[in-house]
């Protein structure tokens, strides 16, 4: 079973192609005219071992909150596709992820219902092309658009680069887990017998 999905959305302000295949081994080719988002989404791919395309064009003329944010609600939306009925998964996943001063503890559940839980303060306003306060909008919309539950929390750190790309590689790692094959579960992780 190959469980993958591409979606598209267009608006006046962006568009965005994503494809996602969740048992990839983490290739990547990745364009959204901020050149760190691109490197903390090829980290995703990377250390998640998800296999990801997205190309972004978005109004960045404005500034990088739209670009950012619907990126954030494409792919919400397509790890939500591909994941599909759920049937088997693991539902939770967690890591804590030490890089260099940072250290950043993720935690998802993919119930169906979004909740994002950010514990995050960064020294700067910007690393590289990217505005720091974007990070958090950006987890929102994909917490929003998976319908999962997303705990981010920063534990440690002092520099804003290592911080970010710990918790975008601690997220990787965490829905990954989630979102892993349990053996023992034939139908969904659930004593409701559902997940919606």
């Amino acid at each position: 079973m190959t469980r993958t999905a591409t979606i598209e959305r267009k608006t006046k302000e962006t568009d965005i192609h994503v494809a996602l295949t969740l048992d990839g081994t983490g290739e990547s080719e990745v364009s959204t005219g901020i050149g760190f988002f691109d490197h903390m989404l090829e980290g995703f791919a990377r250390h998640g071992f998800f296999n990801l395309s997205c190309h972004v064009e978005g109004d960045l003329h404005v500034d990088g909150h739209h670009t950012v944010e619907d990126t954030g609600i494409v792919l919400g939306q397509a790890i939500r596709e591909a994941v599909g009925d759920k049937k088997g998964i693991r539902r939770y996943g967690y890591f804590v992820l030490p890089m260099d001063d940072a250290l950043v503890l993720c935690a998802v559940d993919l119930c169906g219902r979004p909740y994002l839980n950010f514990d995050a303060s960064f020294p700067t306003e910007r690393v590289g092309g990217l505005d720091t306060e974007l990070v958090r909008e950006f987890f929102y919309a994909v917490s929003y658009s998976a319908g999962m539950n997303l705990h981010l929390k920063v534990l440690d750190g002092t520099n804003a680069h290592h911080m970010i790309e710990a918790m975008f590689k601690a997220f990787a790692k965490a829905l990954d887990g989630a979102t892993g094959m349990e053996p023992r579960v034939s139908d969904v992780l659930s004593t409701k017998g559902t997940l919606s």
